[in-house]
């Protein structure tokens, strides 16, 4: 699927966030062509205006403790209309000052208005579970056509539909259960909608990117075998508007585009600039309508877009630095840019309008 937007052109041009600085008159929340980045250990969610370098909108305060004004580890974030739909996942202990000692549990995805009110929730602050309205490691959401959402429920090793009124109608992977058989995940990562109805999940401790139909049938894997030098940490996939799939390779650090037969159409390695850590482990790779890509270069503490000659051509965040000073970003999981990817479901409006 397809979401048209205006390409912004940076070409030859290398900008580095500042996380400091007046807002100008150019500043406004939710212009086609902010990012929306999910800064994961800072805690929050930023939109910013690369025009002007300034975050024109957040959300979360920075504790570690999950909340009505706070989110914790967030791994991804949409925007819908006015509204953004963001997965609290949950920092692992020993990865923030607050979680030295325990890891921090959030377990939600929830839906903030402009406002940040917390407009429509599934899951529970601070508690990990299977049961109703319970989630154990949400790493991605996802509005759908029918104003369900599909989450990547990565602790329950399973990928859910829940409607608006919190019920699951539809799962792929057995709940609690890791493996690679029938309706079988291992720590899936990502979960999108394809045009002909399918989903497209990145199952990341298998190694493996699976396209299943609603009968919980595969249809197309790419490296099924889980073969971690063809394919190490599948940690996000799109289906391309040519057929192709793109493919987030954390483990090896890089972006692979793969075609329907399993061809390695292009790579990019993620860890090849000056400054970087020798592994970065990029979680999140979308292509914009322009041609380029999007990359959180989680580990680098940046934010890439990368040409189709592989050179980068816009950058945010400090390389090889993750901090909340200025210029800095703290393992950013995800970005998107408003209004201009390829391959992900696009989002819809009318939703959640009464504050939850």
């Amino acid at each position: 699927m397809r979401k048209k937007g205006t390409f912004l052109a940076f070409a030859g041009l290398l900008l580095t966030l500042s996380v400091v600085g007046t807002a100008s008159a150019q500043d406004a929340f939710n212009q086609r062509g902010n990012i929306l980045i999910s800064d994961q250990f800072n805690n929050r969610i930023i939109e910013v205006n690369p025009a002007t370098n300034h975050i024109v909108w957040e959300f979360g305060n920075g504790s570690s403790v999950a909340g009505p004004l706070s989110v914790v580890a967030p791994n991804d974030a949409q925007r819908v209309g006015s509204l953004t739909l963001i997965s609290g996942t949950g920092a692992p202990q020993g990865t923030e000052p607050g979680c030295a000692n325990a890891p921090c549990l959030d377990n939600r995805v929830f839906v903030v208005n402009a406002a940040r009110q917390i407009v429509w929730q599934y899951g529970e602050a601070g508690i990990s579970g299977s049961g109703p309205n319970q989630l154990n490691t949400p790493v991605q959401a996802t509005f759908l056509p029918n104003k369900n959402v599909l989450i990547t429920d990565q602790g329950n090793q399973r990928v859910i539909e829940v409607n608006q009124s919190q019920q699951i109608v539809w799962q792929y992977g057995m709940t609690g259960v890791a493996g690679a058989g029938f309706d079988e995940l291992n720590n899936p990562n990502s979960a999108e909608l394809l045009e002909n109805g399918d989903i497209l999940i990145a199952d990341e401790n298998n190694n493996r990117v699976i396209e299943v139909n609603r009968s919980r049938q595969i249809v197309w894997s790419y490296n099924n075998s889980g073969d971690p030098s063809v394919l190490s940490g599948a940690a996000f996939a799109s289906r391309l508007c040519n057929g192709d799939t793109l493919i987030t390779d954390s483990n090896n650090n890089r972006v692979l585009e793969v075609d329907a037969s399993g061809n390695v159409v292009s790579a990019y390695y993620t860890n090849t600039q000056p400054g970087s850590i020798p592994n970065p482990f990029p979680t999140r790779a979308i292509r914009m309508c322009g041609g380029n890509t999007l990359i959180s270069n989680q580990f680098d503490g940046q934010v890439i877009e990368v040409n189709p000659q592989g050179t980068i051509v816009f950058s945010l965040g400090t390389i090889g630095v993750n901090g909340n000073g200025q210029g800095q970003l703290n393992g950013p999981y995800d970005a998107k840019e408003i209004g201009d990817y390829v391959g992900i479901t696009p989002p819809f409006g009318g939703f959640f309008p009464t504050p939850y």
